[in-house]
C-alpha cells in the first residue's frame, strides 16, 4: 500500500539507511504496519485519525532507545527486566492528543491489528509479563535484514510516529483556525460558511470530523423544537429537545454517540452499511430503538434495502430480520443533514453551529491551548 505519507516513511528511512529506504520498508512487517496505520495523515482519507496503536508502539521504543538498547547495549535487551506499565500508560498520555487514552493498546489492541495484517506472522509487537506488569518491545520487529546487512529501526519509528502527529496536528491547527474565523465572520460571509460545512459532510472526510459536524447541525436543528410533557394532564410543562454527545468515536460506549433528552432517542453515527455493524449496535442497547447517521449519499431507503437484504441472507428467518431492522428508528445521510443544514442556515444559525464544531473538535482530539499566561 502506498499514499501521501508514505513518501515521508520513506524519507526517514533514508536518512537513517542511506540508499535502502524503500528496502527497509519492504522488508519489516512493523513498518508496513506503520505505513497502513499513517495513511490518515492525508487529507481526504477515510482512515480515522486515532493515535492509541501509534502510542502504544511509541512509549515502548521509546524506552527501549532510552535504555541504550539500540546503541551502547545492544544485544543485552533480552535481559531488560521490562517496562513498568505505570510509567508507558504515563508517558503516552503525556504525547499530543494523548491525555484521555486508554489501557487497551497497550494490552491487546495493538497486538490484536497487528495479527489482522500479519497473521501468518507469529511475532507480535508487545511482550508483557501480567504478574509482574511489564512490558517490552518485540525487539526481533526492530531489526531487520536490509542489503545483506541487520539493522535496527527503533529510532526510525520513533521519527515516523512524530512525523505523523506533526501532520496531523497541523491538520487539525487548520481545521481549528477556519472553524473558528468562519465562526466569527459567519454572519458576513455565510456563502463561505455553508460551502466550508458542506465539505466536512463528504463520504471520504476524516470519521471524526463528520460526527462533530453531524452533531453540531443536529443539536441546532432539534435545539429549536419542543414537546409538552408531564405525570398529570393538569401538569403538562413545555420543554426543548437536547442533544448530547455522550463520547468520542472509537469509543467502547454501548452504540450510543448521541442522546436527546427528554425523548431518551438514541443516535449512532456509522460510516458503513454493513448489518453486522448495525445489529451489533441495537444488541448493545438491548434492541432499543436507534437512528443511523450514515456517512453516505445512498438514500435511507436504499440503506434500509440493503440492510434488509444482507439480514436475510445471515438469518433466513422473517421474524428475526424483522425485529432487528423495527429497531432502526430512522436513517440520516448526508444530503439530509446538508438539506437540515441549509434550512438552519436561513435561519441564521450559522455561527452557532460554529462554535459548536469549536468546542466538540478540542474535546475530541484532547486539544489543549497553550497557556497564554504560563509566561507571564
Amino acid at each position: 500500500m502506498r499514499h501521501h505519507f508514505t513518501q515521508t516513511i520513506v524519507d526517514v528511512l533514508e536518512r537513517h539507511f542511506r540508499g535502502s529506504g524503500e528496502d527497509v520498508l519492504a522488508s519489516s512487517s512493523l513498518l508496513q504496519y506503520l505505513n497502513v496505520k499513517t495513511r490518515s495523515a492525508n487529507r481526504g482519507s477515510k482512515s480515522r485519525g486515532s493515535f492509541a496503536n501509534h502510542y502504544a508502539l511509541y512509549v515502548l521504543v521509546e524506552d527501549y532507545i532510552s535504555g541504550g538498547f539500540a546503541d551502547h547495549r545492544s544485544g543485552e535487551y533480552s535481559k531488560y527486566e521490562g517496562a513498568r506499565f505505570t510509567d508507558l500508560f504515563r508517558r503516552q498520555r503525556e504525547l499530543p492528543f494523548g491525555s484521555k487514552l486508554q489501557n487497551h493498546a497497550l494490552n491487546s489492541r495493538l497486538n490484536d491489528e497487528f495479527a489482522k495484517y500479519f497473521p501468518t506472522l507469529e511475532q507480535r509487537p508487545i511482550l508483557r509479563d501480567l504478574k509482574e506488569q511489564r512490558y517490552w518491545i518485540n525487539e526481533a520487529l526492530l531489526e531487520v535484514a536490509s542489503d545483506g546487512r541487520v539493522v535496527n529501526i527503533a529510532k526510525a519509528v520513533i521519527e515516523i510516529v512524530d512525523a505523523y502527529v506533526d501532520a496531523k496536528r497541523s491538520a487539525f491547527e487548520s481545521f481549528l483556525s477556519a472553524c473558528r474565523s468562519l465562526s466569527d465572520v459567519s454572519a458576513d460571509k455565510p456563502d463561505e460558511v455553508t460551502r466550508f460545512v458542506t465539505e466536512q459532510l463528504q463520504p471520504n472526510v476524516d470519521a471524526r470530523v463528520f460526527e462533530i459536524v453531524s452533531y453540531a447541525i443536529l443539536k441546532a436543528h432539534f435545539g429549536d423544537k419542543s414537546i409538552f410533557w408531564g405525570w398529570t394532564a393538569d401538569e403538562l410543562k413545555e420543554e426543548y429537545l437536547v442533544l448530547y454527545k455522550t463520547g468520542r468515536t472509537n469509543a467502547n460506549d454501548g452504540g450510543i454517540d448521541f442522546v436527546m433528552r427528554p425523548l431518551g432517542r438514541f443516535f449512532q453515527v456509522t460510516e458503513t452499511i454493513d448489518a453486522n455493524k448495525y445489529f451489533l449496535d441495537i444488541d448493545k442497547v438491548q434492541r432499543f430503538p436507534l437512528t443511523f447517521v450514515v456517512k453516505t449519499n445512498e438514500t435511507p431507503e436504499s440503506v434500509s434495502v440493503s440492510l434488509r437484504e444482507q439480514a436475510f441472507r445471515k438469518y433466513r428467518v422473517q421474524a428475526v430480520v424483522d425485529r432487528y431492522l423495527d429497531c432502526i428508528e430512522e436513517i440520516i445521510n448526508i444530503p439530509t443533514l446538508v438539506e437540515i443544514f441549509g434550512v438552519l442556515s436561513a435561519r441564521e444559525k450559522l455561527q452557532e453551529i460554529m462554535e459548536e464544531v469549536v468546542l466538540q473538535s478540542m474535546v475530541e482530539f484532547n486539544y489543549d491551548e497553550p497557556d497564554e499566561d504560563a509566561d507571564a
